[in-house]
């Protein structure tokens, strides 16, 4: 644990204090400065938490409705639950090739859109490139959602519900009296699984846009895998730290969230 996980933590953090020379002068906080001035580094980091804001939340109320539904038809359910989890199993180039195809400009979305009296629209250029990324995300990450969902609906015991329904407790009620307070858990796991897988977004960018892509789809896994070929270290690692020190107050901030609505509903 010390050797693969501590000590390149430690290590990484002093890299970033250093100005990246044979003697590994220390700098301080210059490299920080030097990052958050890049203008590169404010897009990447915007974008990254533009399409988190997107992804993360859509994926999360999607997988909410879905699973409900399914939890209404089961054991008839079970086909369905396994087939919208085939996505999340594929591999990602597979999928790529798949919605490239699908969004390309003369593809099977574009006929549809005309067919129904549309114009076509360059999916892949531009700022319309965040709609296939988004919905490729949704896609992929929906099945798993669902699971956690489904898994956390299916464990509230049914005779709460009958005993609600006798006590003339209609349905909202039943939500947010038994259903809500009984989730709560599994849904900040699947906000927080949810936001991590959409920082991660990566591959598909670069599948489609390459290392340079359009602004709109730019995130900082883009700058700092530019800052790596470049074999500026310094960059990466600062700007690596940097984005960690964000995500982790941002998780600070769920988890009292969190405990606050817990408290809420207890």
């Amino acid at each position: 644990l010390v050797l693969f996980y501590v000590a390149p933590f430690l290590g990484g953090i002093y890299y970033s204090l250093t100005d990246g020379s044979y003697k590994n002068a220390f700098v301080g906080l210059q490299n920080y400065v030097s990052v958050w001035n890049n203008p590169m580094f404010r897009l990447g980091l915007r974008n990254s938490m533009e399409l988190s804001l997107i992804c993360a939340p859509l994926t999360w109320a999607l997988s909410f409705v879905v699973a409900a539904l399914l939890n209404r038809i089961r054991p008839e359910g079970a086909f369905f639950r396994n087939s919208i989890l085939m996505p999340y199993l594929m591999p990602s180039s597979a999928m790529l090739l798949i919605w490239l195809i699908m969004f390309d400009y003369g593809g099977v979305v574009n006929r549809l859109v005309v067919a129904l009296g549309g114009e076509r629209t360059a999916w892949l250029q531009g700022s319309a490139l965040r709609v296939p990324i988004v919905l490729l995300f949704v896609w992929k990450n929906l099945g798993f959602a669902v699971v956690i969902w489904l898994s956390a609906l299916q464990a509230i015991p049914e005779p709460l519900y009958e005993y609600a329904t006798l006590e003339g407790a209609g349905f909202w009620k039943q939500a947010f009296r038994i259903t809500l307070p009984l989730v709560v858990p599994s849904a900040f796991l699947i906000v927080i699984l949810e936001w991590i897988n959409a920082f991660k977004i990566f591959k598909e960018v670069y599948f489609i846009g390459g290392a340079y892509p359009e602004e709109s789809v730019y995130t900082l896994q883009n700058y700092m895998n530019n800052m790596y070929a470049k074999l500026n270290y310094q960059n990466v690692t600062t700007a690596a730290y940097s984005f960690a020190l964000i995500v982790f107050a941002l998780f600070g901030a769920l988890f009292l969230t969190q405990r606050a609505l817990q408290r809420r509903f207890s």
